[in-house]
């Protein structure tokens, strides 16, 4: 048990790291780069009605452009995933599926709202919402691959277990 915890404390600090790569990766994206629009500011654009841009992008999907579409539904899913992943690899309050996604939620409403008061990009709840499943899958993902590591880590305490019984036995 005692090797486990400097590596458990290993990879939270590197987990912290990747964590903080990842949030000035995301402002960079969401707030300065002129290839995502966000050259300067523009005009306040919001959409408070949950679900209507999701909609519209499915339905016009064609005239908008497959490019357009990823970018806005699958972009803002895959943008929070890691958000998901590695917030509770750090923090083990967390580590519950509906704290993660509150706080994917949380999170992407700080953005949503500074993106309105600074006219950069524009508020959308639907990204709120794609954000908070993107997060959703991300812990999703963090669950399953720690379940992967817990059983792993048994079945080679068992091994190690099982040797120290034989050599014994011998």
């Amino acid at each position: 048990m005692s090797e486990e915890r400097p590596w458990r404390k290993r990879i939270r600090i590197l987990g912290a790291c990747v964590f903080l790569l990842y949030m000035a990766g995301l402002i960079y994206f969401l707030f300065l780069s002129e290839d995502a629009g966000h050259g300067g500011a523009g005009e306040y654009d919001y959409n408070i009605q949950p679900f209507r841009e999701i909609i519209r992008y499915i339905r016009y999907r064609e005239l908008l452009g497959t490019r357009a579409v990823l970018m806005n539904l699958v972009g803002n899913v895959i943008g929070f995933m890691p958000f998901g992943a590695l917030v509770p690899l750090m923090w083990r309050s967390a580590r519950r599926a509906w704290r993660t996604t509150l706080l994917s939620f949380e999170i992407s409403a700080l953005v949503e709202i500074a993106q309105l008061i600074f006219k950069v990009g524009c508020f959308d709840v639907d990204d709120m919402i794609l954000n908070a499943l993107g997060g959703l899958i991300g812990y999703v993902l963090f669950f399953a691959a720690s379940r992967c590591y817990y059983k792993a880590e048994q079945r080679r305490t068992a091994a190690a277990e099982t040797q120290e019984v034989c050599a014994d036995r011998k």
